[in-house]
């Protein structure tokens, strides 16, 4: 395939999305998927394709409205090498330039995605344009919160779909967000925007209302920012640092789950710091594709320690005569009249006038009972955590153990457009992992990318993972604490050299 001709200044660019929405046939038997019914949808899956050339260098970043292209989900693990090596045939892309970004959206893709993405990847090279370069960044801190709950005992709790909450007396504290949009966007030489990259972290999980497949958030934002810029516009999200960051009012139980409202407030407000960006006629592109070796865990301690947490809970639950029909009814009238819950007010006042104690001796009765009845009812959803969390642990020490080795290795990326610097990398990245890279970064703009070229799970801090077994990101893990700083020596190494 031929390339097209520029200067040693100018930057090349071109852009293509294909639709790789799955149908109901191509929905695999996978509780990622349990919630969705691939037959339905009023939205679109797609995967988004930026090719970006300079006199030198060629790099490719691709979007895919998918869980992950690889590990969970229904991207085979072969996705990544085969679309790389497609590539390189044709039109002789290096591997490692050939940057895949998963949203994290819980949509079911079509079986054939992975042609799909080279189709895609192939219609950007033949469409390149000379491009200017505009960089800045957006704000919206109203569609995410952070779903890591501090407890009064020290341990940590997390905020998901999968089990009960503590009670709210036993939460301290709440963890950051990070409200930052990254952006950078690529104009054609008459002024209308061929691209726009923007890089947020929130997980994309909170459905629409009839359950259909859907792109989630980031899918709706796109949509938004593709018809707000009009000319053919692409827009690429990147997921972000998100693994411990939840859709607002991911458990709101009082309104059907819409993803469409949460999108669209992301989209616009990429739009409106879009718009004042200013763009620069002149840059360069610079690809720093590593790896590192990270140690995996030995889990079986943790195993062990929740086992008997969990045989401790299931001793703590104590005898009662009370059952959630008779429980329900009995709460109510001790809520709604605290001095006067058997009956009316009058017949206590008469029985103290006869001398009688026999109502307010039921109600201390009755006061112990739902007493029990509420700490079994917490031990029983502390206990439903510890199985979920268990059932993790269990799975990924399996894991360790059928993978040979000590280590695993993992990709890490950095890229620069201009002084727009994206690093990437496999594993679910905390929140406060990136904002502290983007602190330390040598570079103005700087965003950080997870969920990206393959997938490693939740790739905690080491302080969380000192709560393995309490939320969901220490349990679905299987890397020991020490990657923290093998990742960001090595984040912070190719960041200072791009």
């Amino acid at each position: 395939m031929s390339t097209p001709t520029q200067s040693t200044k100018q930057l090349w660019a071109g852009v293509a999305k294909v639709d790789v929405t799955g149908s109901a046939t191509d929905q695999i038997d996978d509780p990622l998927y349990a919630a969705v019914d691939a037959a339905r949808g009023r939205d679109r899956l797609y995967v988004r394709a930026l090719v970006m050339r300079d006199a030198t260098t060629t790099a490719v970043l691709v979007t895919v409205d998918a869980v992950a292209i690889a590990e969970i989900g229904s991207i085979g693990n072969d996705y990544l090498a085969n679309v790389r090596a497609s590539l390189r045939q044709d039109p002789g892309i290096v591997a490692g330039h050939v940057i895949i970004n998963a949203s994290h959206c819980h949509g079911v893709v079509c079986a054939d995605v992975e042609s799909r993405t080279v189709q895609a990847v192939r219609e950007a090279f033949r469409g390149q344009v000379p491009v200017t370069v505009g960089v800045g960044r957006g704000h919206e801190d109203r569609i995410s919160e952070n779903r890591r709950l501090q407890l009064h005992n020290g341990r940590e709790a997390d905020v998901r779909r999968a089990y009960s909450l503590p009670a709210d007396e036993q939460v301290a504290a709440v963890g950051p967000v990070d409200p930052e949009i990254g952006i950078l966007r690529l104009d054609r030489l008459d002024g209308d925007t061929l691209a726009l990259v923007y890089n947020f972290a929130c997980h994309p999980i909170q459905g629409v209302p009839d359950g259909g497949n859907t792109a989630d958030l980031s899918g709706f934002a796109s949509q938004v920012i593709e018809e707000g810029l009009g000319e053919g516009a692409i827009a690429l999200f990147v997921q972000g640092c998100a693994a411990d960051i939840n859709p607002i009012l991911y458990r709101d139980v009082d309104n059907p789950a819409d993803a469409e409202p949460l999108g669209q407030r992301l989209g616009l407000s990429t739009l409106q710091a879009a718009r004042k960006i200013r763009g620069m006629a002149a840059a360069q592109v610079k690809v720093i594709a590593d790896s590192i070796a990270l140690p995996k865990a030995d889990l079986l301690p943790h195993i062990e320690a929740l086992e008997a947490e969990q045989s401790r809970l299931l001793q703590a639950l104590a005898p009662t005569s009370l059952n959630l029909k008779s429980f329900v009814p009995l709460l109510i009238k001790h809520s709604l009249s605290p001095e006067y819950p058997s009956f009316d007010s009058h017949r206590y006042l008469h029985e103290q006038r006869m001398g009688s104690q026999h109502l307010r001796q039921l109600d201390d009765v009755n006061r112990r009972l739902l007493d029990q009845y509420t700490k079994n009812i917490h031990t029983m959803e502390q206990l439903t955590r510890v199985g979920v969390n268990l059932g993790l642990l269990r799975l990924h020490h399996a894991r360790n153990e059928a993978h040979a080795g000590a280590t695993v290795d993992a990709e890490v990326t950095g890229i620069k457009i201009g002084p727009f610097a994206l690093l990437t990398f496999a594993g679910e990245l905390p929140v406060t992992m990136g904002l502290h890279l983007k602190r330390a970064s040598p570079h103005e703009y700087t965003f950080i990318a997870g969920v990206t070229n393959g997938y490693l799970y939740y790739t905690p801090t080491a302080e969380q993972l000192k709560n393995r077994g309490g939320a969901q990101e220490d349990s679905d893990c299987f890397v020991a604490p020490e990657w923290q700083r093998l990742f960001e020596d090595k984040a912070l190494e190719i960041l200072s050299q791009i």
